[in-house]
Parts: C-alpha cells; sequence; structure tokens
C-alpha cells in the first residue's frame, strides 16, 4: 500500500512541474493568425540521442511571423513514464 501511495505520489509531483520545461521562441512579431502546426520530437534515454528531427522552418512554411514552443506536456509525461525514461517527447507546436 505505502509503495503505490509513494508511486502515485511521484507521478502526481512530475505532472505538476511539467511546465516548467518549456521553451518559447517568438520569430518576427510573433503569431498574427490562429493556425498551429504541432509535432512530436522524440529522444532515446532522456534525450541523450534524437529518433528524429522536427524542422520548424518546414512547419512555419512562409510565415514571416510565427512563435515556436517546446514543451513536455503530459502526454509526453505518461510515454517517458511508461517507458521508464527509455524514450523521452518533446512537443514542438508552431503557431503563425
Amino acid at each position: 500500500m505505502l509503495k503505490k501511495t509513494v508511486s502515485l505520489l511521484l507521478v502526481v509531483c512530475f505532472l505538476a512541474v511539467i511546465g516548467c520545461a518549456a521553451h518559447i521562441h517568438k520569430v518576427g512579431n510573433g503569431p498574427q493568425g490562429n493556425e498551429v502546426v504541432i509535432k512530436r520530437q522524440w529522444y532515446l534515454i532522456a534525450g541523450l540521442a534524437p529518433l528524429n528531427e522536427v524542422d520548424t522552418h518546414a512547419l512555419a512554411g512562409d510565415a514571416t511571423d510565427y512563435e515556436i514552443r517546446t514543451e513536455m506536456t503530459v502526454v509526453d509525461a505518461i510515454i517517458t513514464f511508461v517507458t521508464s525514461w527509455i524514450i523521452t517527447p518533446r512537443t514542438v507546436t508552431v503557431r503563425k
């Protein structure tokens, strides 16, 4: 029972600090509309080796004013927890 409670407490704490892992970059004047493109970047062994590449320039297309946000979302945290940090995703969002 105690082990289960401690595990649940660790998961709750882990999910509570997810918002601390966000990076936001504004290009030009920042987003001018509501168009959003989302891709997931995958890493192996807690971020040591990337498994794919997300090209933010391609996601932005021909836009000159946009925002790039990389973060660990709740879904990313669950995937990380379930895979015991072997697979670690981050969500990349481009808002135009």
